[in-house]
């Protein structure tokens, strides 16, 4: 197939490249719409008593959006909950509230529970109509929005947030967040590109890669967005691996036609010898990656389910992309493109290093080996929560309505409520009593239904994602008293629970299909097992110092104001994506070395000094990829959303400690260790790779190419 794709390029590159464009124009065209489609974080599980419950619930009363207003003195500090002119402001707003069409209802911010607290700030809360059409809501909310704006002066600030207006500000700060990514990256990548490659044309053509792989995930989410939910974090998460992978994959290519070129005059014929040599290390890679990301897709959540199969298509268009479009750009201009020079071809200083390490590999792998697992230690106190304002920046005014919510209403404002669907509860009022005087219940509420049955509101103390309330999620749940919880929390419990139950399938899924491939690219049994040993360290490491720094609050606020003191825990959303596609990418190294290491092997070098010439071809490339893969990552830091914040470092670490301790130091050092025991197999296996194996082998000459088409 790849000697197919390298034919077609030299021989229709104009058509090969129009294509391209073409996909890259409906791309942009059409992928930018998939923002107005953009929806929930993601935490709900089908089928899950949360879920189902949720349902039941709305059926019999279809839930209605609320905003929320909270007044504050200017300065702050100030009791103003007995203020006269801002009660006659506050009174007149409320009354004018209740008269717009589609407010269903307004509370009375001096009744209970009221203003309370500590009397510095007075809420107001707007409950919007059912069963109206989303343009009358729309307008309803607009008007009730620029009604509680009105209540502010020079002495009282006025900030609204709640519903739909945080659900917008989550999606605002998604496509912002992008956006400023995508224009801090992009001329980083081109500078180092042209520095790496010493001319401009050749360092612009991962970045037309990267392009056709960013308009291509953007059509791929669209498309997705019609069968399924998709995050307001999905642009980023698709758009920072489309531009990682795309350029990774075109630095490989160009890296090894600059190779070629000074070795081989004939144009036609250094675009096959890259194609069968660095392409098919590419395809390889990208199968790789994306079964990597395809665990995903045994979670139930849409939202992971979506994620796996966005990034695995992003993936498939980037590798794509890469033996077919860069072929043919190579063709037209690759004339223009200077041959490596000797020096940077041999790669003398990676060789260097590779020996030194082969020749003490046992203290480098128990160094290097101790120290990621010392990283990787906060990763066992890890906890989650599900998404709400505290992911969005210190300066969003939803973010700001509930850090002031909390400060002022301890307690009772910030805590998610939980909904208990009681069957036959209005003829069982003991138990509803002993629902309500449950431990850590502060306030509650009760409705009853014609079929008999009641929803009680219980709200917990401290936060949805606390103890306190998960606890009572459990405790409940545990009676078995015919009582089904939903809310915040219980989707949380059973968000976590379906990532513990589901997680053995996803690993078994990865671990399988990776061990398949990799045996059918090497040949051996117990490289696949190095190479996934040796991943879930630098997985681990990295999964560990994102926990540290977001969850402990260790330098978090160097991040964001928002941030000091950490979050108290992960976005639930976090640790299944980043451990995916950190996988992936691991593996897509791991493979860069393995075919060189395995090209060196067939061309009759010993194991270990297979090992110094894999490290020396490639360390460069390696190095200068994950350098790339660094800055497009850490763009996305410079963001707001605590879980694109949390993503991009886990991943830029994940990058770092991959391509440095455990590329150039833990691979070596194993492979050294093992010697020729690295490549074995099973003489049944050894029959299995000979019929069916794929490896990378040293470029065939143009004929035999030319005879295979």
């Amino acid at each position: 197939m790849l000697r197919h794709a390298a034919e077609l390029a030299i021989r229709r590159p104009r058509t090969v490249v129009a294509v391209w464009v073409v996909v890259f124009v409906v791309g942009l065209g059409l992928g930018v719409s998939v923002f107005g489609k953009l929806g929930g974080l993601g935490s709900n599980v089908p089928g899950s008593e949360s879920r189902v419950t949720e349902n039941r619930i709305t059926k019999m009363d279809p839930g209605a959006d609320t905003i929320d207003a909270l007044v504050t003195s200017t300065p702050a500090g100030r009791v103003i909950a007995s203020d006269p002119t801002l009660k006659a402001r506050v009174d007149a707003a409320t009354a004018d509230l209740r008269r717009i069409p589609g407010v269903a209802q307004v509370s009375d911010p001096y009744t209970p529970p009221g203003p309370g607290g500590d009397g510095q700030a007075v809420p107001v809360h707007v409950t919007f109509a059912t069963g109206i059409s989303t343009h009358a809501e729309n307008t309803a909310l607009d008007a009730a929005v620029t009604r509680l704006r009105t209540i502010g002066t020079p002495e009282f600030a006025v900030r609204v947030a709640g519903g739909p207006l945080t659900d917008s500000a989550l999606n605002d700060t998604a496509q912002s967040d992008a956006a400023r990514a995508e224009m801090i990256s992009l001329p980083i990548v081109l500078l180092l590109l042209v520095v790496v490659f010493g001319g401009l044309l050749a360092a612009s053509l991962p970045l037309v890669l990267a392009f056709c792989g960013v308009a291509s995930t953007l059509l791929v989410l669209y498309g997705f967005s019609f069968v399924t939910s998709l995050s307001v974090y999905s642009v980023q998460i698709t758009t920072m691996l489309g531009l990682g992978l795309g350029v990774d994959y075109a630095l490989l290519m160009v890296t090894r036609f600059k190779q070629e070129r000074a070795s081989t005059p004939d144009l036609a014929d250094c675009v096959r010898r890259t194609v069968s040599a660095a392409g098919r290390t590419v395809f390889f890679s990208g199968l790789t990656v994306a079964v990597s990301l395809v665990g995903l897709v045994v979670y139930p959540a849409p939202f992971l389910r979506s994620m796996g199969l966005a990034s695995t298509a992003v993936v498939a268009v980037d590798m794509v992309a890469a033996v077919t479009l860069l072929p043919a750009l190579l063709m037209k201009f690759g004339h223009r493109i200077k041959p490596a020079s000797a020096k940077r071809s041999q790669g003398r200083w990676f060789g260097r290093f590779a020996a030194g390490v082969v020749r003490r590999p046992l203290p480098v792998l128990l160094v290097i080996g101790a120290g990621l697992l010392a990283v990787a230690a906060p990763a066992a106190t890890m906890a989650l929560s599900s998404g709400d304002a505290r992911e969005l920046p210190a300066s969003s005014e939803s973010r700001q309505v509930y850090d002031l919510a909390l400060a002022h209403f301890p307690g009772h404002s910030n805590a998610h409520p939980l909904y208990v669907l009681v069957e036959q509860g209005a003829a069982r009022p003991e138990y509803l009593t002993h629902l309500r005087s449950l431990p850590g219940v502060v306030d509650s509420s009760q409705k009853t239904y014609s079929d008999g049955s009641a929803v009680l509101q219980l709200t917990p103390s401290g936060t949805g994602d606390g103890k306190v309330a998960t606890g009572l999620v459990t405790a409940i749940r545990a009676e078995h008293q015919g009582a089904y919880v939903t809310g915040y929390s219980a989707r949380l419990v059973d968000f976590r629970k379906m990532l513990v139950d589901r997680l053995p399938y996803a690993a078994g899924v990865v671990l399988l299909s990776v061990f398949v491939l990799l045996f059918l690219f090497t040949g051996s049994v117990l490289i696949p097992l190095k190479a996934v040993l040796t991943n879930l360290l630098s997985i681990g490491a990295a999964l560990g110092a994102t926990v540290w720094v977001f969850q402990e609050g260790h330098f978090a606020g160097v991040f964001g104001s928002g941030l000091k003191g950490g979050l108290g825990a992960l976005d639930v959303t976090v640790p299944p994506l980043m451990i995916a596609v950190a996988f992936g990418l691991s593996m897509d190294y791991e493979i860069f070395i393995l075919g060189r290491i395995r090209e060196a092997r067939l061309q009759g070098e010993d194991a270990r000094t297979a090992v110094v010439t894999g490290i020396r071809h490639t360390g460069r490339v390696v190095t200068c990829a994950a350098a790339l893969l660094v800055i497009v990552f850490a763009s996305f830091m410079t963001g707001g959303a605590a879980p694109i914040l949390e993503f991009g470092l886990g991943l830029t670490l994940a990058v770092l400690i991959d391509a440095t301790l455990v590329r150039m130091l833990l691979v070596p050092a194993v492979l050294a260790l093992l010697g020729e025991r690295a490549w074995w197999a099973p003489r049944a296996l050894r029959g299995v790779h000979t019929r069916f194996g794929v490896s990378e082998a040293a470029a065939p000459e143009p004929e035999e190419l030319l005879q295979s088409v």
